[in-house]
């Protein structure tokens, strides 16, 4: 939009969205800056708060750019944003509302932070060369002393960028001690952790699996020095006590890591180079001191991501146990329904067959032949509806089956026409049902449960098909597998629904018709059998539920 074109001269990438959330206009320096850009709710997803102390289930709200849209107040933030390979760029993120648009202000302090850190450095660089020119003019020496001085302060701030760009533990270690073996040309180099007054190697390089979780201690001599803060280099034969003895002396560093007052570990380099060690020493303080902030820091997420991993385990379990805990108050609350219902009903049609037995035998004594011939007729009809009554009281009872919580042989076609019996109603005069049921075995599994799912399938089924339609009902068995699939002719299901179906409380229905639990207990279920329920569906062609469980 033309009258947002002076942002274009501003030195932070801005964007400008609508109260629908829709973006109206991006600055060139946010294109250059995102060119991967593709829609404000995936570049939401991939902005976070640098440091986020929020608790809440909405996952939206660890999202900065939500809390500026839905904030009526300028809002203001340090965030952290995910580019496409995967690289974390910090800025200082600022937004706010003009009239009908969220204006949003994003400035690169991650570049400004590293600008500023070799400024720093080149101002020690510059201050140290000044001086050793002051205190000799031998410029060959200071020249070549700068020149190492700086490969060292390269070196940590390679290990510090390695250590600052990742939470994993094993990364930043292996990273931290390849960087120090190249420098100080080991053939072995390891972290040790420390506890209880002994060391055990958690990572090593080069890697040696056979190495890693060995336990050891050093001689009293090192112990005193690690516990003191202070380096150990020594010429030894042994790399610790009880180890092997070496071919020849050998060059061990031993470097104490702490993090406030408590000793954590050690990192120990072995190397058959002999040196003297000057600047180095302040180099390996350096990295330990980061190091040891690094590892407490990795520690810590790491227990904060098994306790997120933790808690959403019991949720899920939860929600499970609850939707389990509907479905069995469900059946049970059904069952009883029907048990009274079969017994109110029981006694009226006992009554009333007895009275069409009864009449059935005094027809033939009427003399005249019209009026028997019609209550002849009359008697047939209620015969066949008592008959009919009976029949479906009597399906009823069988699929509550509430005294069948055991595993149990079952016959999956004969289930399949006694669901077809109790839902006769929603089909009746409307739905045309083509079988195509397969020789099947009995199968092992829990009946009344099964029912239960045939029936959410075939009742959501009717309802899909407005007006006359055709659902068709195939069974089939391949070794150890039962397959049904339910096909019908109704308006279908749109893709991104597909996915969403199964989850509780999801409906398509409106609002006192469908509570969303039906296919998240069919599920369930389905799971219990050992089994899966996949969704084939076109809109405006109809939909197929293809059930598979185990014939075991």
């Amino acid at each position: 939009m033309k009258k947002f074109d002076i942002f274009n001269r501003f030195r932070d990438a801005v964007i400008i969205a609508n109260n629908n959330g829709e973006v109206v206009y991006r600055n060139n320096k946010f294109k250059r800056w995102f060119p991967e850009f593709s829609g404000l709710k995936k570049f939401s997803h991939n902005a976070n708060f640098d440091i986020c102390p929020l608790e809440t289930d909405d996952i939206r709200n660890y999202s900065p750019i939500y809390n500026a849209l839905i904030s009526k107040e300028d809002f203001s933030a340090r965030i952290s944003c995910q580019n496409e390979n995967g690289k974390l760029q910090y800025f200082d993120f600022f937004a706010t509302k003009r009239w009908r648009y969220t204006l949003m202000f994003l400035s690169d302090t991650s570049a400004e932070a590293e600008l500023n850190s070799v400024e720093i450095l080149n101002k020690k660089l510059q201050e140290k060369i000044n001086f050793l020119e002051n205190q000799n003019n031998d410029l060959m020496k200071i020249k070549q002393k700068a020149q190492s001085q700086a490969i060292r302060i390269a070196l940590i701030n390679k290990v510090s960028n390695i250590i600052r760009g990742s939470m994993d533990l094993s990364v930043i270690l292996t990273s931290a001690l390849k960087e120090l073996s190249i420098m100080f040309g080991t053939f072995k180099a390891y972290y040790a952790s420390y506890e209880n007054g002994k060391f055990c190697i958690q990572e090593i390089y080069p890697s040696k699996n056979s190495d890693l979780k060995k336990e050891f201690v050093f001689d009293e001599e090192t112990a005193e020095t690690i516990l003191s803060r202070r380096i150990s280099v020594q010429h030894s034969l042994k790399e610790y006590k009880g180890a092997q003895s070496f071919k020849q002396p050998v060059m061990r560093i031993a470097v104490p890591v702490f993090h406030l007052e408590n000793l954590i570990g050690t990192i120990v380099l072995l190397s058959y180079q002999r040196r003297e060690l000057n600047e180095e020493i302040e180099i390996l303080e350096a990295i330990s001191s980061q190091l040891g902030n690094a590892i407490i820091r990795a520690e810590l997420y790491n227990k904060n991501v098994q306790t997120v991993h933790q808690l959403q385990s019991a949720l899920q379990e939860l929600k499970e146990t609850q939707l389990h805990l509907i479905n069995s108050e469900k059946m049970a609350s059904l069952g009883q329904l029907v048990a009274g219902v079969a017994h109110e009903i029981n006694t009226p049609v006992a009554s009333i067959k007895s009275n069409n037995a009864i009449l059935a035998k005094f027809i033939p004594q009427i003399d005249d032949p019209k009026i028997s011939s019609i209550l002849a007729d009359i008697n047939e009809v209620d015969r066949e509806a008592i008959q009919r009554i009976t029949h479906m009281v009597t399906s009823l009872k069988k699929f509550v089956r509430l005294d069948e919580a055991e595993l149990q042989e079952a016959d999956i076609n004969k289930e399949l026409e006694l669901t077809l019996d109790l839902i006769r109603h929603e089909t009746k005069n409307r739905i045309e049902i083509e079988k195509h049921y397969g020789d099947i075995p009995l199968i092992k599994c829990y009946p009344n449960m099964l029912n239960q799912v045939f029936t959410n399938v075939l009742v959501n089924a009717c309802q899909a098909i407005e007006g006359a339609g055709k659902i068709t009902i195939t069974t089939s068995y391949t070794p150890e597998t039962l397959t049904v699939s339910i096909k019908d002719t109704g308006k279908g299901i749109e893709k991104s629904e597909i996915d969403k179906i199964f989850a509780a409380g999801y409906t398509t229905k409106g609002v006192g018709v469908g509570t969303g639990l039906g296919l998240a207990i069919s599920a369930k279920i389905i799971e219990k059998h050992n089994g899966k329920i996949i969704v084939n569906s076109e809109v405006g062609k109809g939909t197929e539920f293809i059930i598979t469980i185990s014939g075991k």
